[in-house]
């Protein structure tokens, strides 16, 4: 209760009926009159001056009601007033929100970029929208259907845009689900009160295949006579008003491409297979913050050759030999041409043809080439010196638009049937001391031969035939004269063969004509006689081999050498120490005999050491790549490591890895062992940012003693091109 005066009433809507305030009269006045906003639920008592209200107030109707209050007399004459009455009405949360569309439907691309708005749902709320009854959030209830854990669609909680996830940007295929029901929540009180009222609405989606393909293999024509640039293809990106480039996949000193702002990909002038036959390079679209929209598209371009290049003889002049009675129908040589244009096409498919043959006799006809192999063959007639020696052939070669003549020698050469005759029967013998250097000629023999000189019919091949198991002699021939050296092959020994009968042929690389074969003529024999030389002591093994461990100590006897001497005198000998040892080295250590009688001989031989390992160094990540992970991360990453150590791994092989006693690290990474030198690194959850983290791995590398090392391994998470490599 109160006396007359200006008030202020704030009252909750939808209380019913109740009493606001009891105003107090001063004489004269005796009752009180309200006007104003009473819409039929503000009233007051005249005589008791009681302001109330006979029903609910409603905020969505009138959140303000003014009205105004006076005292009155006896005669209904103002004696106090008017005063101002308002009356605010405070908004409870008693209306649910309310999506302005029963259903919505919508399109999205294959591919496009997670978390970029395809379509908007929208839902208002009658309550006070400066008060949490009318601040809407938006989620997600669930799609159908949902084939993964992670849902593909994602919903901006304040404005109601829907986008992929990145689950939905790198899954979602139309061949494989292309219409998608999403349950759309929304929900007042700002999402946060247990009593907030929530609203659904359905919103289908079609899912349409991605723009942003590349297009299959591009194929230009080389040497084109268009006016350039020429549209040669275009892409598209799932998004407007972005930007397209192009950057090179290989370091070329220019590339011949370019594109449009539209996607329109041009070849900027003509190309010449000959220089290079493909291209590669990728092309990227941009946001107009410079950041990529899409993966980068690599785009393959295939140069067409067509017939610009003509036969080229392999070489300038080509000489063929061919006997005398070679018969008709054999193959007497090949002629070789090649040709720049692309290879196993029209272009470079070559034909062969004789244009000419000098001379025509006894005919013009001699000689046939297989037109597709270049094979040269007589024709039914043998050759004769009688007619010529010689022949010159021009051989047409064409690929079906340019021509080229090769040149073509034929000699004629005489038929093998004189066989070698030697000199001598017999060369008697030849003593030598058994100490005579391998490569010495003892002896020069001579067998002469009656065909055409500087041919294979004529030229002289001599073996030793028999008296020599071993290969001790060989024989050399002087191509020109025919001349036969006999020379020592491999190291003599008197006490192993003092005598060697030798019986020694003469041939001829061509073969024989038929009816006529080697005999006596083309044998003569030979005695070698040896002579002892008292020589130098003889170890049992020409090379000793020893292992023992990096670690030995100094002064410890390695091993003990044997020698024996030929002559039978005896032998004294002396043991070499080591010194210092260092593994991965080889320790060669001479070893010197000293014959005892009446002349000093010496040998040496070689102790080749080897040292065996000891578990010394720290093992060690090898870093032939760098380790990467593709951003964003979808989950099932993994990257193959690899340990090893400067010891022996077939003693020391098994590595452990595992990560540092981390718990953020440990949060973060996981290491799975693939086998003893190998394991996987792999992200435990997707939610890393586009940086370089480093990783802390103990590796140990179990050998005796085992050793431990901690290193750090640099992961870089980094966006990728369409070949999974960092962009």
């Amino acid at each position: 209760t109160g006396p007359l005066k200006d008030m202020n009433f704030s009252i909750p809507e939808g209380g019913g009926v109740r009493i606001l305030y009891q105003f107090t009269s001063e004489p004269p006045a005796v009752r009180f009159r309200l006007s104003g906003d009473k819409d039929g639920i503000i009233g007051i008592a005249p005589e008791k001056g009681i302001l109330y209200l006979n029903g609910s107030l409603d905020w969505e109707t009138k959140p303000v009601h003014r009205l105004q209050v006076e005292s009155l007399d006896v005669n209904e004459k103002v004696v106090k007033g008017p005063y101002a009455i308002t009356i605010y009405v405070e908004d409870i949360n008693d209306n649910p929100p309310e999506f302005d569309q029963k259903g919505y439907t919508g399109t999205v691309r294959q591919n496009s970029r997670p978390g970029k708005p395809f379509m908007y749902v929208h839902a208002t709320d009658r309550d006070n929208p400066a008060t949490p009854h009318a601040q809407l959030t938006y989620s997600i209830l669930h799609h159908f259907p949902n084939p993964y854990e992670e849902m593909l669609f994602e919903i901006d909680s304040e404005t109601g845009a829907i986008s992929l996830s990145r689950m939905g940007s790198y899954y979602l295929d139309p061949q494989k689900q292309d219409t998608f029901l999403i349950v759309v929540s929304v929900k007042d009180m700002a999402g946060m009160s247990t009593n907030a009222f929530t609203s659904s609405a359905d919103v289908i989606v079609f899912v349409l295949n991605s723009q942003w393909k590349a297009p299959p293999t591009i194929r230009i024509r080389e040497n084109s006579t268009q006016i350039h640039p020429v549209n040669i293809s275009q892409v598209r990106s799932n998004e407007i008003g972005v930007t397209y480039d192009i950057f090179e996949k290989e370091k070329l000193p220019r590339l011949p491409f370019s594109i449009s702002r539209y996607g329109v990909i041009y070849v900027t002038e003509p190309l010449d297979r000959e220089e290079k036959d493909s291209y590669t390079f990728f092309v990227v679209a941009k946001d107009d913050q410079g950041e990529l929209v899409d993966k980068p598209l690599q785009i393959h371009v295939i140069v067409e050759d067509i017939n610009d290049n003509p036969p080229v003889c392999q070489q300038a002049l080509t000489v063929i030999e061919v006997q005398e009675n070679e018969i008709g129908g054999s193959n007497i040589g090949t002629i070789f041409a090649t040709d720049m244009d692309e290879e196993d096409t029209l272009n470079s498919y070559l034909r062969f043809k004789i244009k000419s043959q000098v001379p025509e006799v006894p005919t013009s006809n001699l000689f046939y080439i297989q037109q597709d192999t270049g094979v040269l063959q007589l024709t039914g007639h043998s050759l004769s010196k009688f007619y010529a020696s010689n022949y010159s052939l021009k051989v047409l070669v064409t690929d079906g638009a340019f021509e080229t003549i090769c040149d073509v020698e034929v000699h004629v050469i005489d038929i093998n049937d004189q066989i070698p005759i030697f000199e001598k029967s017999d060369y008697d013998s030849v003593t030598i001391a058994e100490s005579v250097p391998v490569g010495t000629v003892i002896l020069e023999i001579q067998a002469n031969d009656g065909d055409e000189p500087a041919t294979g019919s004529s030229l002289i091949i001599y073996q030793v035939k028999e008296g020599d198991p071993n290969n001790t002699f060989i024989i050399d021939t002087d191509a020109e004269t025919n001349r036969g050296f006999v020379k020592i092959n491999k190291a003599l020994d008197f006490e192993t063969t003092p005598v060697y009968n030798l019986v020694i042929n003469a041939t001829n690389p061509e073969p024989l004509v038929p009816g006529v074969q080697y005999n006596s003529s083309s044998l003569t024999s030979l005695k070698v006689f040896l002579t002892n030389v008292d020589e130098p002591p003889v170890f049992l093994k020409p090379v000793y081999k020893e292992e023992v461990s990096e670690s030995i100590p100094v002064n410890i006897l390695l091993t003990t050498v044997e020698a024996y001497d030929p002559e039978g005198d005896s032998v004294r000998r002396w043991e070499e120490y080591a010194q210092y040892l260092t593994y991965r080295k080889i320790l060669f250590l001479q070893k010197s005999c000293l014959l005892v009688g009446s002349r000093a001989q010496k040998s040496r031989t070689s102790l080749i050491l080897h040292l065996s390992d000891v578990n010394d160094n720290l093992p060690y990540l090898v870093t032939d790549y760098p380790a990467f992970f593709c951003y964003p991360l979808r989950g099932g990453e993994k990257t193959l490591i690899q340990a090893t150590d400067a010891d022996e791994q077939w003693f020391y092989s098994k590595f452990t890895f595992s990560l540092a006693d981390d718990m953020n690290i440990r949060n973060n990474w996981k290491i799975s062992t693939v086998n003893a030198t190998h394991a996987y690194l792999s992200p435990k959850h997707p939610d890393f940012e586009e940086k370089i983290y480093n990783v802390p791995i103990i590796l140990n590398d179990n050998g005796k003693p085992p050793l431990e090392n901690k290193v750090h391994l640099k992961v870089s998470i980094c966006k990728c091109s369409s070949e999974k490599s960092c962009f």
